[in-house]
This record gives structure tokens, sequence and C-alpha cells, in this order.
């Protein structure tokens, strides 16, 4: 006779566990409860397949781009503000 896995729970286990759920939760409410998980679990996995690029620079030895700050063209500077009437 064989013995099912320890730790592995059987038709039983989870009925009683989905009635306990239910209780405690309502009926209403799980759908949603499912929807959760379900937005959990794909987050999740996304994560763990992601490439991790972590930034172990020490901050004095950064080089800061200063592409941002950049002065505004001639154009920009001698430009004329019309104003509507």
């Amino acid at each position: 006779m064989l013995t099912p896995a320890i730790g592995m729970p059987g038709m039983g286990e989870l009925i009683v566990t989905l009635m306990i759920v239910m209780v405690v939760f309502g009926a209403s409410r799980l759908p949603a409860i499912g929807e959760s998980i379900g937005k959990a679990v794909r987050n999740l996995k996304r994560g763990l397949a992601e490439d991790d690029n972590i930034e172990v620079t020490p901050a004095e030895r950064r080089v800061v781009s200063d592409t941002n700050e950049q002065e505004p063209s001639a154009e920009v500077a001698e430009a004329d503000v019309i104003e509507k009437k």
C-alpha cells in the first residue's frame, strides 16, 4: 500500500481549506483575492526574469552626465514672445 507524500494535501484537506477561506473572506471577495494573487505571481516571475543591473560604483567615483543641463541654443535665447489678443 502506497502512502501519500508528507505535506501534500488531499482532496478532503483542500475542501476544508476552501470552506474556511469562504467563511473568513466571503464568497463575493474570492475573485478579487484570486486576481490579486495572480498579479503577484506574475510580477514575481517578471521580476525574477529581468536582468539585475545594480550600480555598485561608490558615489565619489561616479561620472555625472551633463546632457540635461545644457545651455539653451542661440535660437531659443533670442526668440520673440508673441502675445495673443
